[in-house]
């Protein structure tokens, strides 16, 4: 176990995929301001209770770890950042004796991507991810090119998971899940229920999270 800083927020980052913020409120530029220079990453988790900006938010237990790519600094020690989620962790302990909210976390295990069933699955879920990012762009008359899908079933189930449009906390059970298998199954019944009602769901107002990226 170890200690991580954490950032809490409104949306749930999984492993491989991207995370856009705009850092201004002072507890967290100074978390940034540790971890670029020690080269060390933060984690993102989902709030539970609470909000982004203002006192300190009750996370969910399980994160992912984000590593900084790219960083823009700005007027009054602002940052606008870029980070991937590499690592799935879960709090064992939470530090408030920073400005910014600490946890003591272990890693997750990557889900095996080896199982005799994952192909099968994998066959069950990738045309799936297809047909739903083409319905996207028809609906929003543009084009979403997001390159390859990833050959790895593990990371076509987090890239699927990602882009999904549900809200954050119908998400965060996806990024608990360990069996990679019931994370492809799971997703593949997801998919297909929300294909048919996705005309639907682009118009509601409840769903306001098109993708992981995220404004602090």
């Amino acid at each position: 176990m170890y200690e991580l800083p954490l950032f809490p927020l409104n949306t749930v980052l999984f492993p491989g995929m991207p995370l856009s913020l705009h850092v201004f409120e002072e507890r967290y530029k100074a978390m940034i301001g540790h971890c670029v220079p020690h080269r060390e990453p933060f984690g993102v988790v989902l709030i539970r209770h609470g909000l982004e900006v203002g006192a300190q938010a009750e996370p969910y237990s399980v994160g992912c770890t984000a590593h900084i790519t790219h960083l823009q600094a700005l007027e009054e020690g602002r940052f606008n950042l870029i980070a991937v989620g590499r690592d799935r962790f879960r709090i064992h302990e939470l530090r408030s004796d920073r400005p910014y909210l600490v946890g003591v976390v272990e890693n997750l295990p990557a889900p095996d991507p080896h199982l005799s069933a994952m192909p099968a699955a994998d066959r069950k879920l990738r045309p799936l991810v297809s047909r739903y990012l083409d319905m996207l762009a028809d609906a929003s008359n543009s084009e979403l090119d997001l390159g390859q899908l990833p050959e790895d079933p593990v990371e076509l189930g987090y890239l699927a998971a990602s882009v999904l449009q549900l809200p954050a906390k119908e998400k965060q059970p996806l990024l608990d899940m360990d069996d990679g298998l019931a994370l492809m199954k799971t997703l593949a019944r997801l998919y297909r229920r929300e294909m048919a009602l996705l005309p639907l769901l682009l118009r509601s107002p409840e769903v306001d999270e098109p993708g992981p990226f995220s404004l602090n």
